[in-house]
């Protein structure tokens, strides 16, 4: 296939899986929301992981990569729900900073200060995480409901290892 034919898809296309059109969209975009939550921590708990130093490095240096490499596992699985949803992906940092609701600020430079912020974002992904599972269920998106909600339980484990570790 040559590259002049490759191109992201931006005309509807039919998708009859059960789901109604308004349904899918409403999904798709609470995942174009996940996804770019996902990608904001990754992102952080990237930085988190190539910056820390200090007594405990070690520990969350091995901690953040267990994190981010589950973070990116999820970050192609969300996107490809979107797309199977039959809409795009978000891909570019303006996109994720605009439907994030967790912020894109410095890493702080204080192990512990790392720690705090990365233990507030998982929370905060867990909790909005319900919003999204709550309107797949309504549209009986059996799937993403439940990718979803695996999504809420790695975020809480995630938050009380940081916790652990802060401690």
């Amino acid at each position: 296939m040559s590259s002049d034919t490759m191109e992201a898809v931006t005309k509807p296309t039919k998708v009859d899986t059960g789901i109604t059109s308004a349904k899918r969209k409403k999904v798709a975009q609470t995942l174009r929301e996940a996804l770019a939550d996902s990608f904001t921590l990754y992102l952080k708990t990237l930085g988190v992981h190539w910056n820390v130093v200090g007594a405990g490095f070690y520990s969350v240096h091995k901690l953040t990569e267990e994190q981010y490499t589950d973070l990116d596992d999820a970050i192609d699985a969300i996107a490809e729900r979107i797309r199977a949803l039959g809409e795009l992906a978000p891909a570019s940092f303006v996109e994720f900073g605009d439907l994030s609701q967790i912020t894109s600020d410095k890493v702080p430079h204080k192990a512990e200060d790392m720690l705090a912020v990365l233990i507030a974002d998982n929370e905060a992904a867990a909790k909005r995480m319900r919003d999204f599972v709550a309107v797949a269920e309504d549209a009986d998106d059996v799937f993403t409901a439940d990718m979803l909600t695996a999504r809420i339980g790695k975020h809480e484990e995630n938050a009380w290892m940081l916790r652990a570790l802060a401690a």
